[in-house]
């Protein structure tokens, strides 16, 4: 599914909430506001079900209200002039209010322990939260539930899919950087051999280059552990190999 398609699916879950508490249909109301989107007909609907009027006051007196009204008022402002994007691997939910409202819904929010930022756009002020924890806390906190969940297991499996990519464009990268290592190794190894030079070297390094010879597809790990030696003793003579080789 599509991150579009859950986002849809999430706010849909919200505004099919039906609150069995008087107030807290009240302040779902208010936090509609005056032109809720009844465009989308999961709001329209649930404006209908709560009884609001266009045009009606957005008054709320979050001080005074007991939590269960707060989170009622801040779903029905978050479907109303609310707006949620998970699309790549981040998270953002704002909330477009007016200039007025913005510092003031910023320091409620601060208050139940989901610090936003604000500012000034355009003439509108936004309300911003950019922490994908943070957004998971506020949804489950006004409701949301089964499409949460699946929004949330979709985004870790995209996570997931997108460090094993990671992981194999590094293990491929390693595998072709060892692949040309390996090939100028035996092209070095060939070069001393044809005059004289290997006989010359030290027994280490004369061992590690018939190895290298035998198994040209080993690790270096893979050589050393075939040699009984360190892997850096067996790096340093092939660095040698190559040094003779390439730079004498």
């Amino acid at each position: 599914m599509r991150d579009s398609d859950l986002v849809a699916a999430l706010r849909a879950e919200l505004a099919s909430i039906d609150p069995s508490r008087a107030c807290d249909r009240v302040a779902e109301s208010a936090g509609l506001g005056p032109a809720p989107r009844t465009g989308e007909p999961a709001i329209a609907r649930l404006a209908f079900r709560l009884g609001h009027r266009a045009g009606e006051s957005s008054r709320f007196d979050w001080p005074a209200a007991p939590e269960h009204c707060r989170m009622a008022y801040l779903r029905g402002r978050f479907l109303s002039h609310g707006s949620l994007s998970v699309a790549g691997a981040r998270t953002h939910l704002e909330f477009v209010v007016s200039p007025e409202e913005a510092p003031l819904l910023a320091g409620w929010l601060s208050g139940a322990g989901l610090r936003p930022s604000w500012r000034i756009r355009r003439g509108r002020g936004v309300v911003t939260w950019k922490s994908s924890e943070t957004v998971g806390t506020f949804l489950r906190r006004i409701g949301a539930g089964a499409a949460l969940l699946e929004l949330e297991a979709h985004q870790v499996a995209r996570a997931v899919r997108g460090d094993l990519n990671r992981m194999l464009n590094a293990e491929s990268a390693n595998l072709q950087r060892a692949v040309a290592a390996a090939g100028r190794q035996l092209v070095a190894i060939d070069e001393l051999e044809a005059d004289g030079r290997l006989r010359q070297q030290p027994n280490v390094v004369r061992l590690v280059a018939a190895a290298r010879r035998e198994t040209p597809e080993s690790t270096l790990s893979e050589l050393a552990e075939r040699l009984a030696l360190h892997r850096s003793t067996v790096q340093r003579a092939l660095d040698r190999i190559e040094s003779l080789a390439f730079h004498a």
